[in-house]
């Protein structure tokens, strides 16, 4: 395996026999070493692969800034991350979750601290993803010696959100925002609290991520069941009359017009986590 380019002097490329590209880092393994040398098995410390030639040449850049303990330390949150929440992230989470945890880093030697202003939500509505947050903190507490704050686990929370969702972090955001918005309104509808653990409320976020990301992007689920939508809205009257405040509010505060199939599928789910 021979060196294709060297980044810096613990991070090098290399070019596999389909074309591809490996990164591979280790303490020492570039020093003193040229593009066409042979690589130094026994100082690799880990190896990634990177499908997306953008996403593969940021995370070159930012290789070039970070420290390799801290990309060790990042690399062990998205393992941990990935092995705890079951889901496919987006490889650009290497490149975002790392320069996001070296600049939280670098803000926090400069004495600056910054609110998560929707670390509340994050913890309600992405229970999962913010509980890894919490350890993937206390784990860069412990190995750097410093005190990141619970909202800093709201960040790395969002981060991973949007690596399953293929968002980018505003539209992340966005979306976090939205879901919010939208069970406010059920609750005071109904005036109800929800079981925030059981199956039907989680189901009832999910439905809410993706109507949110349509919304968002501009796009409508459209079928043609109308007959449906009217015997649905005739034996669930209440949660009818509350899909019609929530169709009512995204249009005021988004343009956005839902169809009958998106009134449909919402008053379904409104019904089932009131009623459940």
């Amino acid at each position: 395996m021979k060196i294709a380019k060297v980044i810096n002097n613990n991070v090098i490329s290399v070019l596999q026999s389909d074309g591809s590209e490996l990164v591979i880092m280790g303490k020492g393994l570039a020093f003193q070493k040229k593009t066409g040398e042979e690589v130094d098995q026994e100082k690799i410390q880990k190896v990634f692969e990177l499908k997306n030639k953008e996403t593969s040449d940021n995370f070159k850049m930012l290789l070039r800034e970070v420290p390799v303990d801290l990309m060790m330390v990042v690399e062990e949150i998205i393992t941990y991350a990935k092995n705890t929440l079951n889901k496919k992230l987006n490889e650009n989470i290497y490149v975002s979750l790392t320069d996001h945890i070296n600049f939280a880093l670098e803000r926090l030697r400069d004495g600056i601290e910054i609110k998560n202003a929707l670390l509340w939500e994050v913890k309600q509505l992405y229970k999962e993803e913010f509980l890894v947050g919490v350890k993937a903190v206390e784990h860069i507490n412990e190995k750097f010696n410093v005190t990141l704050s619970e909202d800093e686990a709201g960040f790395i929370a969002i981060h991973l959100i949007n690596a399953e969702m293929n968002e980018d972090v505003s539209n992340t955001l966005n979306i976090t925002k939205f879901i919010h918005q939208i069970i406010t309104i059920v609750k005071y509808h109904f005036k109800v609290e929800f079981e925030e653990d059981s199956l039907n409320y989680m189901r009832f976020i999910t439905h809410l991520k993706f109507f949110a990301q349509r919304i968002f992007k501009g796009t409508h689920y459209e079928g043609s069941d109308d007959y449906l939508f009217n015997m649905v809205k005739e034996k669930h009257k209440d949660a009818a009359r509350c899909t019609e405040k929530i169709k009512e509010y995204i249009k005021k505060e988004y343009g956005h017009g839902l169809t009958n199939d998106e009134m449909l599928y919402l008053t379904i789910h409104i019904e089932r986590v009131v009623k459940r």
